[in-house]
Protein backbone atom coordinates (compact mmCIF):
# COMPACT_ATOMS: atom_id res chain seq x y z
CA UNK A 1 0.00 0.00 0.00
CA UNK A 2 1.61 3.45 -1.30
CA UNK A 3 -0.02 6.46 1.08
CA UNK A 4 1.29 10.09 1.97
CA UNK A 5 2.07 10.83 5.41
CA UNK A 6 1.09 14.10 4.37
CA UNK A 7 -0.92 14.60 2.22
CA UNK A 8 -2.27 18.19 2.19
CA UNK A 9 0.95 19.09 0.80
CA UNK A 10 0.31 18.15 -2.49
CA UNK A 11 -2.02 20.90 -3.02
CA UNK A 12 1.52 22.97 -3.70
CA UNK A 13 1.57 20.83 -7.09
CA UNK A 14 -1.45 23.35 -8.30
CA UNK A 15 1.56 26.15 -8.30
CA UNK A 16 3.32 24.53 -11.50
CA UNK A 17 0.36 25.91 -14.14
CA UNK A 18 1.23 29.38 -12.50
CA UNK A 19 4.88 29.16 -12.28
CA UNK A 20 4.27 28.28 -16.06
CA UNK A 21 2.47 31.73 -16.86
CA UNK A 22 4.53 33.67 -15.00
CA UNK A 23 7.50 32.47 -16.78
CA UNK A 24 6.01 32.07 -20.33
CA UNK A 25 4.99 36.04 -19.70
CA UNK A 26 8.51 36.49 -18.71
CA UNK A 27 9.75 35.47 -21.53
CA UNK A 28 7.40 36.92 -24.46
CA UNK A 29 8.22 40.67 -22.49
CA UNK A 30 11.73 39.75 -22.76
CA UNK A 31 10.89 39.04 -26.36
CA UNK A 32 9.11 42.84 -26.53
CA UNK A 33 11.96 44.45 -24.73
CA UNK A 34 14.79 43.37 -27.14
CA UNK A 35 12.43 44.49 -30.28
CA UNK A 36 12.54 47.95 -28.88
CA UNK A 37 16.50 47.97 -30.00
CA UNK A 38 15.41 47.21 -33.46
CA UNK A 39 15.19 44.20 -35.90
CA UNK A 40 15.07 40.79 -34.16
CA UNK A 41 17.61 39.01 -36.35
CA UNK A 42 19.92 42.16 -35.82
CA UNK A 43 19.48 41.84 -32.15
CA UNK A 44 20.78 37.82 -31.93
CA UNK A 45 23.65 38.79 -34.30
CA UNK A 46 24.62 40.75 -31.41
CA UNK A 47 23.84 38.32 -28.89
CA UNK A 48 25.24 35.10 -30.50
CA UNK A 49 25.62 33.11 -27.14
CA UNK A 50 22.00 34.24 -25.70
CA UNK A 51 19.94 30.81 -25.67
CA UNK A 52 16.01 30.95 -25.22
CA UNK A 53 16.01 27.27 -26.04
CA UNK A 54 18.15 26.58 -22.78
CA UNK A 55 16.50 28.83 -20.69
CA UNK A 56 13.27 26.87 -21.18
CA UNK A 57 15.04 23.51 -20.34
CA UNK A 58 16.16 24.96 -17.67
CA UNK A 59 13.00 25.88 -16.37
CA UNK A 60 11.19 22.64 -16.94
CA UNK A 61 14.26 21.17 -14.92
CA UNK A 62 13.25 23.09 -12.01
CA UNK A 63 9.86 22.06 -12.13
CA UNK A 64 10.58 19.02 -12.28
CA UNK A 65 13.14 19.13 -9.51
CA UNK A 66 10.15 21.22 -7.41
CA UNK A 67 7.54 18.40 -8.40
CA UNK A 68 9.24 15.81 -6.35
CA UNK A 69 10.42 17.79 -3.80
CA UNK A 70 6.53 18.29 -3.43
CA UNK A 71 6.36 14.78 -3.08
CA UNK A 72 8.62 14.31 -0.86
CA UNK A 73 8.05 16.26 1.50
CA UNK A 74 4.01 14.98 1.66
CA UNK A 75 5.83 11.99 3.10
CA UNK A 76 5.69 9.12 0.63
CA UNK A 77 5.52 5.61 2.53
CA UNK A 78 5.37 2.20 1.50
CA UNK A 79 3.22 -0.38 3.66
CA UNK A 80 6.08 -3.14 4.58
CA UNK A 81 3.75 -5.47 6.88
CA UNK A 82 -0.05 -6.28 7.58
CA UNK A 83 -0.99 -6.84 10.83
CA UNK A 84 -4.79 -8.49 11.75
CA UNK A 85 -6.49 -5.78 14.35
CA UNK A 86 -10.11 -6.19 15.66
CA UNK A 87 -12.26 -2.77 15.56
CA UNK A 88 -15.30 -2.36 16.53
CA UNK A 89 -18.01 -0.07 14.57
CA UNK A 90 -20.62 0.07 12.29
CA UNK A 91 -20.93 0.46 8.47
CA UNK A 92 -22.02 3.81 6.56
CA UNK A 93 -22.67 4.63 2.87
CA UNK A 94 -22.73 8.15 1.85
CA UNK A 95 -24.59 9.14 -1.76
CA UNK A 96 -23.72 11.28 -2.98
CA UNK A 97 -25.73 13.69 -5.24
CA UNK A 98 -23.53 14.71 -8.42
CA UNK A 99 -26.22 16.28 -11.26
CA UNK A 100 -25.39 19.67 -12.59
CA UNK A 101 -27.98 21.29 -10.09
CA UNK A 102 -25.83 20.59 -7.75
CA UNK A 103 -23.18 23.22 -8.93
CA UNK A 104 -25.56 26.08 -7.80
CA UNK A 105 -23.68 28.58 -5.69
CA UNK A 106 -26.69 29.25 -3.08
CA UNK A 107 -24.28 27.12 -0.67
CA UNK A 108 -20.46 28.32 -0.88
CA UNK A 109 -18.68 27.93 -3.06
CA UNK A 110 -21.46 25.70 -4.37
CA UNK A 111 -24.07 22.97 -3.25
CA UNK A 112 -21.44 19.95 -4.01
CA UNK A 113 -18.27 21.59 -3.02
CA UNK A 114 -19.65 22.08 0.49
CA UNK A 115 -21.10 18.83 0.59
CA UNK A 116 -17.80 17.37 -0.05
CA UNK A 117 -15.82 19.32 2.20
CA UNK A 118 -18.20 18.36 5.22
CA UNK A 119 -17.75 14.24 3.91
CA UNK A 120 -14.49 15.17 4.25
CA UNK A 121 -14.39 16.15 8.30
CA UNK A 122 -16.41 13.09 8.67
CA UNK A 123 -14.21 11.14 7.44
CA UNK A 124 -12.43 12.49 9.91
CA UNK A 125 -14.32 11.50 12.88
CA UNK A 126 -15.63 8.21 11.88
CA UNK A 127 -13.27 6.27 14.21
CA UNK A 128 -13.59 2.09 13.76
CA UNK A 129 -16.58 2.68 11.25
CA UNK A 130 -17.03 1.41 7.78
CA UNK A 131 -17.45 3.73 4.99
CA UNK A 132 -18.73 3.35 1.51
CA UNK A 133 -18.88 6.26 -1.33
CA UNK A 134 -21.91 6.05 -4.09
CA UNK A 135 -22.27 8.91 -6.26
CA UNK A 136 -25.51 9.42 -8.28
CA UNK A 137 -27.19 11.61 -11.18
CA UNK A 138 -29.31 9.71 -13.31
CA UNK A 139 -28.27 7.01 -12.56
CA UNK A 140 -26.02 5.49 -9.22
CA UNK A 141 -22.49 3.94 -9.28
CA UNK A 142 -19.96 2.75 -7.11
CA UNK A 143 -16.86 4.95 -6.01
CA UNK A 144 -15.92 3.52 -3.14
CA UNK A 145 -16.86 0.08 -1.46
CA UNK A 146 -17.18 -0.72 1.90
CA UNK A 147 -13.81 0.16 3.68
CA UNK A 148 -11.47 1.71 6.94
CA UNK A 149 -9.06 2.74 4.42
CA UNK A 150 -10.07 6.47 4.95
CA UNK A 151 -7.03 7.94 3.29
CA UNK A 152 -8.68 6.23 0.26
CA UNK A 153 -11.84 7.59 0.85
CA UNK A 154 -10.79 11.51 1.13
CA UNK A 155 -8.75 10.63 -2.19
CA UNK A 156 -11.67 8.98 -3.99
CA UNK A 157 -13.72 12.00 -2.80
CA UNK A 158 -11.35 14.91 -3.57
CA UNK A 159 -12.26 13.41 -7.26
CA UNK A 160 -15.65 13.54 -7.66
CA UNK A 161 -17.65 15.90 -9.47
CA UNK A 162 -20.32 16.47 -11.83
CA UNK A 163 -18.93 15.07 -15.07
CA UNK A 164 -18.09 11.28 -13.08
CA UNK A 165 -21.67 10.29 -14.14
CA UNK A 166 -22.11 9.95 -17.59
CA UNK A 167 -25.96 9.97 -17.36
CA UNK A 168 -27.70 13.61 -15.70
CA UNK A 169 -30.64 13.50 -13.84
CA UNK A 170 -31.11 12.54 -10.10
CA UNK A 171 -32.54 8.91 -9.05
CA UNK A 172 -32.69 8.93 -5.56
CA UNK A 173 -33.91 6.05 -5.48
CA UNK A 174 -31.42 4.31 -7.40
CA UNK A 175 -29.21 4.88 -5.26
CA UNK A 176 -30.16 3.85 -2.03
CA UNK A 177 -31.03 0.46 -3.88
CA UNK A 178 -27.28 0.14 -4.66
CA UNK A 179 -26.04 1.02 -1.51
CA UNK A 180 -28.38 -1.19 0.20
CA UNK A 181 -26.39 -3.81 -2.32
CA UNK A 182 -23.24 -2.60 -0.96
CA UNK A 183 -22.95 -3.25 2.44
CA UNK A 184 -21.07 -6.69 3.85
CA UNK A 185 -24.07 -9.14 3.40
CA UNK A 186 -22.96 -11.34 6.66
CA UNK A 187 -22.16 -8.23 9.23
CA UNK A 188 -25.14 -7.73 12.05
CA UNK A 189 -23.46 -4.24 12.18
CA UNK A 190 -25.81 -1.16 12.44
CA UNK A 191 -26.15 0.36 8.65
CA UNK A 192 -27.25 3.62 7.35
CA UNK A 193 -27.15 5.48 4.51
CA UNK A 194 -26.30 9.06 3.81
CA UNK A 195 -28.35 10.90 0.44
CA UNK A 196 -27.11 14.12 0.26
CA UNK A 197 -28.41 16.05 -2.33
CA UNK A 198 -31.03 18.93 -3.27
CA UNK A 199 -33.81 15.96 -3.42
CA UNK A 200 -34.63 17.15 -7.20
CA UNK A 201 -35.60 13.82 -8.06
CA UNK A 202 -36.43 12.79 -11.82
CA UNK A 203 -36.61 9.26 -12.03
CA UNK A 204 -37.57 6.62 -9.79
CA UNK A 205 -39.58 6.35 -6.05
CA UNK A 206 -36.80 7.29 -3.08
CA UNK A 207 -39.54 6.85 -0.63
CA UNK A 208 -40.38 3.25 -1.64
CA UNK A 209 -36.39 2.45 -1.65
CA UNK A 210 -36.24 4.27 1.64
CA UNK A 211 -38.84 1.92 3.04
CA UNK A 212 -37.38 -1.00 1.41
CA UNK A 213 -34.22 -0.65 2.93
CA UNK A 214 -35.61 0.15 6.58
CA UNK A 215 -37.58 -3.40 6.59
CA UNK A 216 -33.48 -4.62 6.34
CA UNK A 217 -32.79 -3.29 8.95
CA UNK A 218 -30.92 0.19 7.15
CA UNK A 219 -31.79 3.47 8.84
CA UNK A 220 -31.89 6.26 5.25
CA UNK A 221 -30.62 9.78 6.38
CA UNK A 222 -30.62 12.91 4.15
CA UNK A 223 -29.35 15.88 4.12
CA UNK A 224 -31.12 18.74 2.04
CA UNK A 225 -28.94 20.72 0.55
CA UNK A 226 -29.66 24.48 -1.40
CA UNK A 227 -32.36 26.70 -1.29
CA UNK A 228 -36.08 26.25 -1.60
CA UNK A 229 -36.09 29.13 -3.92
CA UNK A 230 -35.02 29.07 -7.11
CA UNK A 231 -31.66 29.71 -8.19
CA UNK A 232 -29.56 29.13 -11.29
CA UNK A 233 -26.81 26.47 -12.34
CA UNK A 234 -23.81 28.13 -13.25
CA UNK A 235 -22.11 26.68 -16.49
CA UNK A 236 -19.08 27.73 -18.60
CA UNK A 237 -19.91 28.33 -22.14
CA UNK A 238 -17.18 26.94 -25.04
CA UNK A 239 -15.34 30.17 -24.96
CA UNK A 240 -14.85 29.80 -21.12
CA UNK A 241 -17.57 32.53 -20.16
CA UNK A 242 -19.70 32.39 -17.32
CA UNK A 243 -23.42 31.86 -17.72
CA UNK A 244 -26.50 29.74 -16.60
CA UNK A 245 -28.38 26.39 -17.51
CA UNK A 246 -30.64 27.15 -19.92
CA UNK A 247 -33.47 25.06 -21.43
CA UNK A 248 -34.50 24.11 -25.09
CA UNK A 249 -36.49 27.59 -25.53
CA UNK A 250 -33.42 29.44 -24.09
CA UNK A 251 -34.79 29.78 -20.84
CA UNK A 252 -32.89 29.83 -17.12
CA UNK A 253 -33.10 26.78 -15.57
CA UNK A 254 -33.46 26.96 -11.72
CA UNK A 255 -33.43 24.71 -9.59
CA UNK A 256 -34.96 23.90 -5.47
CA UNK A 257 -34.62 21.83 -2.93
CA UNK A 258 -37.24 19.78 -2.61
CA UNK A 259 -37.62 19.41 1.32
CA UNK A 260 -40.79 17.64 1.43
CA UNK A 261 -39.54 14.72 -0.61
CA UNK A 262 -36.36 14.10 1.25
CA UNK A 263 -38.70 14.44 4.67
CA UNK A 264 -40.69 11.45 3.30
CA UNK A 265 -37.95 9.44 2.64
CA UNK A 266 -36.17 9.45 6.10
CA UNK A 267 -39.72 9.09 7.53
CA UNK A 268 -39.98 5.64 5.53
CA UNK A 269 -35.88 5.27 5.74
CA UNK A 270 -36.48 5.34 9.74
CA UNK A 271 -33.89 8.07 9.76
CA UNK A 272 -33.21 12.24 10.03
CA UNK A 273 -33.74 14.92 7.77
CA UNK A 274 -31.20 17.93 8.40
CA UNK A 275 -31.48 21.46 5.69
CA UNK A 276 -28.05 22.29 5.22
CA UNK A 277 -26.64 25.78 5.23
CA UNK A 278 -23.28 27.36 4.63
CA UNK A 279 -22.35 27.19 8.27
CA UNK A 280 -23.30 24.22 8.83
CA UNK A 281 -23.73 21.04 6.87
CA UNK A 282 -26.00 18.80 8.91
CA UNK A 283 -24.02 16.25 8.45
CA UNK A 284 -22.98 16.12 12.49
CA UNK A 285 -26.76 15.59 14.02
CA UNK A 286 -26.74 12.82 11.26
CA UNK A 287 -23.63 10.95 12.75
CA UNK A 288 -24.51 11.50 16.62
CA UNK A 289 -27.59 9.53 15.32
CA UNK A 290 -25.72 7.28 13.34
CA UNK A 291 -23.67 6.37 16.87
CA UNK A 292 -26.34 5.31 18.60
CA UNK A 293 -26.48 2.04 16.25
CA UNK A 294 -25.66 -1.15 16.65
CA UNK A 295 -21.87 -1.99 16.52
CA UNK A 296 -20.28 -5.39 16.06
CA UNK A 297 -16.23 -6.30 16.79
CA UNK A 298 -14.66 -6.91 13.17
CA UNK A 299 -11.41 -8.07 12.01
CA UNK A 300 -9.51 -5.79 9.56
CA UNK A 301 -5.97 -6.18 8.08
CA UNK A 302 -4.02 -2.86 8.46
CA UNK A 303 -0.43 -1.82 7.97
CA UNK A 304 1.58 -2.09 10.77
CA UNK A 305 4.98 -0.85 9.71
CA UNK A 306 5.88 1.99 7.10
CA UNK A 307 8.73 2.19 4.88
CA UNK A 308 9.76 5.79 4.04
CA UNK A 309 10.57 6.72 0.53
CA UNK A 310 11.12 10.94 0.71
CA UNK A 311 14.91 9.94 0.18
CA UNK A 312 14.17 8.96 -3.27
CA UNK A 313 12.26 11.69 -4.31
CA UNK A 314 14.68 14.21 -2.74
CA UNK A 315 17.90 11.76 -4.61
CA UNK A 316 15.47 12.66 -8.14
CA UNK A 317 15.53 16.35 -6.88
CA UNK A 318 18.90 16.40 -6.39
CA UNK A 319 20.23 14.78 -9.89
CA UNK A 320 17.44 17.50 -11.60
CA UNK A 321 18.77 20.64 -9.87
CA UNK A 322 22.56 19.41 -10.79
CA UNK A 323 21.85 19.27 -14.30
CA UNK A 324 20.11 22.83 -14.33
CA UNK A 325 23.26 23.93 -13.08
CA UNK A 326 25.65 21.59 -15.26
CA UNK A 327 23.43 23.69 -18.38
CA UNK A 328 24.62 26.95 -19.40
CA UNK A 329 22.59 29.54 -20.80
CA UNK A 330 24.54 30.44 -23.51
CA UNK A 331 24.79 28.80 -26.53
CA UNK A 332 27.20 26.01 -27.81
CA UNK A 333 30.41 27.68 -28.89
CA UNK A 334 30.59 24.84 -31.65
CA UNK A 335 27.41 24.78 -33.20
CA UNK A 336 27.80 28.89 -33.60
CA UNK A 337 31.00 28.82 -35.20
CA UNK A 338 29.29 25.81 -37.47
CA UNK A 339 26.23 28.03 -38.15
CA UNK A 340 28.60 30.47 -38.88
Amino acid sequence: MFEFSHQEYLYALALIPIFSVVFAYLLFNRKKRLQRFGDVELVNRLMPDASTHKIVIKFVLLMIAYTFTVIGVAGPRIGTKLQESKQVGSEIIIALDVSNSMMAEDIQPNRLERAKQAVSRLIDRLGDNRIGLIVFAGDAYTQLPITTDYVSAKMFLSTISTDIVPIQGTAIGSAINLAVNSFSPASEAGKAIIVITDGENHEDNPVQAAEEAAKQGISVHAIGVGSTKGVPIPVRTAYGQRDFMRDREGKIVMTSLDEKTLQEMTIAGKGIYVRATTANMGLNNVFEEIKKMEKIEYETKVYSDFAEMFQWFFGVVFVFLLLELLISNRKNRFRIFVNE
